[in-house]
């Protein structure tokens, strides 16, 4: 038997021409989902769920454990007769998955294990708008470098890969930032820079932050949205873009560039050299502008801690900065009707410091969307903050690494290939 994509076990009786180690490979990530779920599960729920025999699963279970990827626990009793087998569990204490963040102000790292369980993070203050580009990558590599050695250092010791989330329009085949506005990058070899800085043959790969931070929340939810649109809120606006459960990715791999849509044609200058996007409505440097222009002139302030500020401006409710965010709350309604009359998606999350001081601009953002819905309110879609706030995208990195995992059991080596 073989599992296909969506899930159905197919039979390969005299089927001929099959790969064997697609057919492997299918099997072992259905074990392991299995396993996965939390529960404790003997081989014989897991042949009776998947379809399997249960010789199969015994074959399938060794080669997992003998991976790393899971283990057996106590005895567990399927049935009034027979002796009792030995439930089943997740492991992977001994394999990780590396996440990287390249910010406009700030770099970040967060290293798990397969079981989700966080052995590294860290979050450094850098200016990479005004940064070369290799200083900018000297100084990932060495905190990248010091993550790798703290996992090494842990229980854990099998890097699975490394994922690199940056704010701009990123050739995920390559690794390649093809542009990043606010950074000022075009055509920069991430991966294959980062490789070399760090003498590895992990393998590395390169995405956009709004779509790391999109797969973040829609893994995290108890019951996933099948449609969902991402903001970050930063320097820079863009948008991951989840449809039919799926990140939405384009021909090129270039969607969710809602921020450099232009919403006022005689507005400001964008990082982009356009006049009027959305970014320059709804980015950080115009919330501040507009709902606290005495921080605005600090430049060099992390993100966080800005917006963290600007919560406290709206707390004290200063006619100011409620006026602020009133207008700010506006713009982000018109450009959240734009994703809604084309996307139609279940939920909008706001990242950055949008989902710091969503209270204060979702019930303005609401009113636009309404009055701006073509389909009216069947189409009015929630606006909700990010779960994880300004560390989605660094999540979401790590995260795919493990996905990654859970699809192809086989990228993780053998026992006996480990030691060599």
């Amino acid at each position: 038997m073989a599992e296909r994509g969506n899930g159905e076990v197919v039979r390969l009786g005299g089927t001929s021409g099959v790969d064997q180690t697609s057919v492997r490979r299918a099997n072992l990530a259905r074990v392991l989902d299995e396993v996965r779920r939390g529960e404790v599960v003997s081989r014989a729920d897991i042949a009776t769920r998947s379809g399997l025999t249960k010789a199969t699963v015994s074959s399938l279970a060794a080669e997992l454990i003998d991976r790393g990827l899971i283990r057996e626990t106590g005895l567990r009793r399927d049935g009034a007769v027979g002796r009792p087998g030995r439930a089943l569990e997740l492991d992977g204490g001994g394999i990780t998955a590396l996440g990287l963040e390249i910010n406009s102000q700030y770099l970040a790292a967060r290293g798990t294990d397969l079981a989700g369980r966080v052995i590294v993070e860290r979050r450094l203050g850098f200016d990479a708008i005004h940064a070369d580009p290799e200083v900018t990558l000297d100084r990932l590599a060495g905190l990248a470098r010091d993550a790798v050695a703290e996992l090494a250092g842990s229980a854990s010791s099998y890097l699975a890969g490394i994922a690199v989330a940056v704010p701009g329009l990123v050739d995920a085949e390559t690794g390649r930032v093809r542009y990043a506005p606010n950074l000022e990058w075009r055509s920069t070899p991430i991966a294959e820079a980062l490789r070399e800085r760090l003498g590895s043959d992990v393998p590395i790969v390169v995405d956009n932050e709004a779509n790391l931070s999109a797969l973040a929340e829609l893994h995290a939810m108890p019951n996933p949205a099948a449609d969902l649109v991402y903001l970050t809120g930063e320097v820079g606006v863009g948008a991951g873009l989840i449809t039919g459960g799926r990140l939405l990715r384009g021909s090129g791999g270039f969607t969710g560039e809602i921020g450099h849509i232009p919403v006022d044609l005689d507005g400001q200058t964008c990082g982009c050299g356009r006049r009027g996007c959305l970014e320059t409505k709804i980015g950080l440097p115009a919330v501040l502008r507009a709902a606290a222009p005495d921080l605005a002139a600090d430049r060099e302030a992390d993100p966080q801690d800005q917006a963290h500020a600007l919560r406290q401006r709206a707390e004290d409710g200063g006619p100011e900065a409620m006026a602020g965010f009133d207008e700010i709350g506006r713009w982000l309604g018109i450009g959240v009707s734009m994703l809604v009359n084309l996307l139609n998606p279940e939920v909008v999350v706001l990242g950055g410091y949008l989902g710091t001081v969503a209270p204060y601009l979702v019930p303005a953002a609401m009113r636009e969307l309404r009055e701006r819905a073509v389909a009216g309110d069947a189409a009015v879609c929630r606006i909700t903050a990010s779960t994880f706030g300004f560390s989605a995208a660094v999540r979401g990195a790590s995260s795919i690494v493990i996905e990654e995992i859970f699809s192809d059991p086989l990228r993780i080596p053998a026992a006996e290939k480990a030691a060599e």
